[in-house]
Protein backbone atom coordinates (compact mmCIF):
# COMPACT_ATOMS: atom_id res chain seq x y z
CA UNK A 1 0.00 0.00 0.00
CA UNK A 2 3.04 2.44 0.95
CA UNK A 3 4.49 2.00 -2.57
CA UNK A 4 1.36 2.78 -4.06
CA UNK A 5 0.80 5.96 -2.01
CA UNK A 6 4.40 6.79 -2.71
CA UNK A 7 3.41 6.60 -6.59
CA UNK A 8 0.18 8.90 -6.04
CA UNK A 9 2.42 11.47 -4.26
CA UNK A 10 5.24 11.12 -7.18
CA UNK A 11 2.37 11.22 -9.41
CA UNK A 12 0.84 14.21 -8.15
CA UNK A 13 3.79 16.05 -7.38
CA UNK A 14 4.94 15.70 -11.39
CA UNK A 15 1.39 16.95 -12.69
CA UNK A 16 0.92 19.77 -10.19
CA UNK A 17 4.28 21.05 -10.89
CA UNK A 18 3.48 21.24 -14.54
CA UNK A 19 1.87 24.93 -14.01
CA UNK A 20 2.17 28.35 -15.97
CA UNK A 21 0.89 31.52 -14.61
CA UNK A 22 -1.41 31.92 -17.59
CA UNK A 23 -3.28 28.96 -16.91
CA UNK A 24 -3.82 29.50 -12.85
CA UNK A 25 -7.15 31.44 -13.48
CA UNK A 26 -8.67 29.57 -16.27
CA UNK A 27 -7.92 26.47 -13.90
CA UNK A 28 -9.68 27.87 -10.83
CA UNK A 29 -12.72 28.39 -13.34
CA UNK A 30 -12.44 24.78 -14.73
CA UNK A 31 -12.64 23.60 -11.47
CA UNK A 32 -15.81 25.00 -10.34
CA UNK A 33 -19.65 24.69 -10.44
CA UNK A 34 -21.02 27.41 -12.12
CA UNK A 35 -18.19 27.41 -14.75
CA UNK A 36 -20.45 24.60 -16.50
CA UNK A 37 -24.48 26.01 -16.06
CA UNK A 38 -24.19 26.49 -20.06
CA UNK A 39 -22.97 23.15 -20.53
CA UNK A 40 -25.45 21.69 -18.09
CA UNK A 41 -27.73 23.66 -20.50
CA UNK A 42 -27.19 22.02 -22.88
CA UNK A 43 -27.34 18.95 -22.15
CA UNK A 44 -30.87 19.50 -20.63
CA UNK A 45 -32.00 20.67 -24.23
CA UNK A 46 -30.77 17.70 -26.22
CA UNK A 47 -32.81 15.39 -23.56
CA UNK A 48 -35.97 17.62 -23.76
CA UNK A 49 -35.44 17.64 -27.92
CA UNK A 50 -34.87 13.96 -28.12
CA UNK A 51 -37.72 12.73 -25.58
CA UNK A 52 -40.27 15.70 -24.44
CA UNK A 53 -41.19 17.70 -20.98
CA UNK A 54 -41.50 13.61 -19.71
CA UNK A 55 -38.00 12.40 -20.82
CA UNK A 56 -36.71 15.92 -19.71
CA UNK A 57 -37.67 15.35 -16.01
CA UNK A 58 -36.80 12.10 -15.71
CA UNK A 59 -33.14 13.00 -16.52
CA UNK A 60 -33.35 15.60 -14.33
CA UNK A 61 -34.63 13.63 -11.20
CA UNK A 62 -32.15 10.77 -12.06
CA UNK A 63 -28.74 13.74 -12.61
CA UNK A 64 -30.12 14.92 -8.71
CA UNK A 65 -30.24 11.04 -7.57
CA UNK A 66 -26.20 10.42 -8.86
CA UNK A 67 -24.90 14.02 -7.61
CA UNK A 68 -26.42 13.54 -4.15
CA UNK A 69 -25.59 9.67 -3.58
CA UNK A 70 -21.96 10.26 -5.09
CA UNK A 71 -21.18 13.16 -3.36
CA UNK A 72 -22.86 11.93 0.23
CA UNK A 73 -20.83 8.65 -0.42
CA UNK A 74 -17.48 10.46 -1.16
CA UNK A 75 -17.39 12.36 1.78
CA UNK A 76 -19.45 9.81 4.72
CA UNK A 77 -17.95 6.44 3.43
CA UNK A 78 -14.71 7.72 1.92
CA UNK A 79 -13.21 10.80 3.40
CA UNK A 80 -14.53 10.86 7.01
CA UNK A 81 -13.64 7.26 7.20
CA UNK A 82 -9.89 7.00 5.31
CA UNK A 83 -9.17 10.14 6.19
CA UNK A 84 -6.27 11.01 3.77
CA UNK A 85 -4.87 14.49 4.02
CA UNK A 86 -5.30 16.26 0.46
CA UNK A 87 -1.68 17.65 -0.88
CA UNK A 88 -2.62 20.98 0.54
CA UNK A 89 -2.79 19.96 3.99
CA UNK A 90 0.33 17.04 3.61
CA UNK A 91 2.96 18.16 5.98
CA UNK A 92 5.51 15.82 4.33
CA UNK A 93 4.94 18.06 0.89
CA UNK A 94 5.12 21.47 2.57
CA UNK A 95 5.94 24.32 0.21
CA UNK A 96 6.52 21.63 -2.61
CA UNK A 97 2.53 21.82 -3.65
CA UNK A 98 1.77 24.82 -6.25
CA UNK A 99 -1.52 26.42 -5.04
CA UNK A 100 -2.57 28.87 -7.34
CA UNK A 101 -5.76 30.27 -6.01
CA UNK A 102 -4.85 30.01 -2.37
CA UNK A 103 -7.40 27.79 -1.76
CA UNK A 104 -6.36 24.28 0.39
CA UNK A 105 -10.05 22.80 0.41
CA UNK A 106 -11.11 20.52 3.47
CA UNK A 107 -9.13 18.51 5.19
CA UNK A 108 -9.40 15.40 3.52
CA UNK A 109 -9.38 14.36 -0.15
CA UNK A 110 -9.97 10.83 -0.27
CA UNK A 111 -11.98 10.55 -2.71
CA UNK A 112 -12.64 13.26 -4.71
CA UNK A 113 -16.14 14.51 -4.74
CA UNK A 114 -15.47 16.87 -7.50
CA UNK A 115 -15.19 13.73 -10.11
CA UNK A 116 -17.53 11.62 -8.77
CA UNK A 117 -19.85 13.86 -9.28
CA UNK A 118 -18.92 14.78 -13.13
CA UNK A 119 -18.15 11.72 -13.84
CA UNK A 120 -21.64 10.40 -12.40
CA UNK A 121 -23.01 13.36 -14.88
CA UNK A 122 -20.97 12.47 -17.60
CA UNK A 123 -21.45 8.51 -17.75
CA UNK A 124 -25.50 9.04 -17.11
CA UNK A 125 -25.58 11.99 -19.53
CA UNK A 126 -24.04 9.82 -22.47
CA UNK A 127 -26.05 6.80 -21.67
CA UNK A 128 -29.11 9.12 -21.63
CA UNK A 129 -28.21 10.86 -25.39
CA UNK A 130 -26.21 7.97 -26.86
CA UNK A 131 -24.38 9.76 -28.89
CA UNK A 132 -20.38 9.38 -29.31
CA UNK A 133 -19.50 12.85 -29.84
CA UNK A 134 -21.66 13.91 -26.77
CA UNK A 135 -19.87 10.64 -24.99
CA UNK A 136 -16.63 11.86 -26.02
CA UNK A 137 -16.95 15.24 -24.67
CA UNK A 138 -18.33 14.46 -21.73
CA UNK A 139 -15.56 12.24 -21.18
CA UNK A 140 -13.17 14.91 -22.60
CA UNK A 141 -14.96 17.59 -19.98
CA UNK A 142 -14.99 15.12 -16.64
CA UNK A 143 -10.51 14.64 -17.45
CA UNK A 144 -10.54 18.68 -17.50
CA UNK A 145 -12.26 19.04 -14.31
CA UNK A 146 -10.46 16.55 -12.57
CA UNK A 147 -6.86 17.44 -13.93
CA UNK A 148 -7.68 21.35 -12.42
CA UNK A 149 -8.00 19.31 -9.16
CA UNK A 150 -4.53 18.09 -9.47
CA UNK A 151 -3.64 21.68 -10.77
CA UNK A 152 -5.07 23.33 -8.05
CA UNK A 153 -2.97 20.98 -5.66
CA UNK A 154 -6.37 19.90 -4.19
CA UNK A 155 -6.26 16.38 -4.91
CA UNK A 156 -3.62 13.64 -5.22
CA UNK A 157 -4.27 11.11 -8.88
CA UNK A 158 -5.40 8.15 -6.94
CA UNK A 159 -8.54 10.27 -5.12
CA UNK A 160 -9.25 11.35 -8.64
CA UNK A 161 -9.54 7.72 -10.11
CA UNK A 162 -11.17 6.64 -7.12
CA UNK A 163 -13.83 9.52 -7.32
CA UNK A 164 -14.44 8.57 -11.06
CA UNK A 165 -15.08 4.97 -10.82
CA UNK A 166 -17.42 5.86 -7.73
CA UNK A 167 -19.42 8.50 -9.60
CA UNK A 168 -19.40 5.91 -12.73
CA UNK A 169 -20.52 3.14 -10.85
CA UNK A 170 -23.37 5.13 -8.83
CA UNK A 171 -24.58 6.32 -12.68
CA UNK A 172 -24.64 2.64 -13.80
CA UNK A 173 -26.67 2.05 -10.63
CA UNK A 174 -28.96 4.54 -10.91
CA UNK A 175 -29.37 3.81 -15.11
CA UNK A 176 -29.83 0.11 -14.10
CA UNK A 177 -32.23 0.61 -11.60
CA UNK A 178 -34.35 2.88 -13.79
CA UNK A 179 -34.37 0.46 -16.71
CA UNK A 180 -35.50 -2.10 -14.39
CA UNK A 181 -37.95 -0.18 -13.09
CA UNK A 182 -38.90 0.51 -16.29
CA UNK A 183 -39.50 -2.83 -17.35
CA UNK A 184 -41.63 -3.67 -14.30
CA UNK A 185 -43.74 -1.11 -14.96
CA UNK A 186 -44.56 -2.13 -18.77
CA UNK A 187 -45.17 -5.59 -17.42
CA UNK A 188 -47.46 -4.22 -14.63
CA UNK A 189 -49.53 -2.43 -17.39
CA UNK A 190 -49.42 -5.65 -19.58
CA UNK A 191 -47.62 -4.07 -22.10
Amino acid sequence: METLVGWDRSLFLFLNGLHTPWLDAPMGLVSGTWTWLPLYGVLLFLVWKDGGWRRLVGYVLCVGLVVLLADRISVVAFKDVVQRLRPSHEPLLEGEVYLPTGHRGGLYGFVSSHAANVWGVALLSSLWLRRRWATWGLCLWATLVCYSRIYLGLHYPGDLLCGALLGAGIAAGVWLALHFCYQYFLKARGG
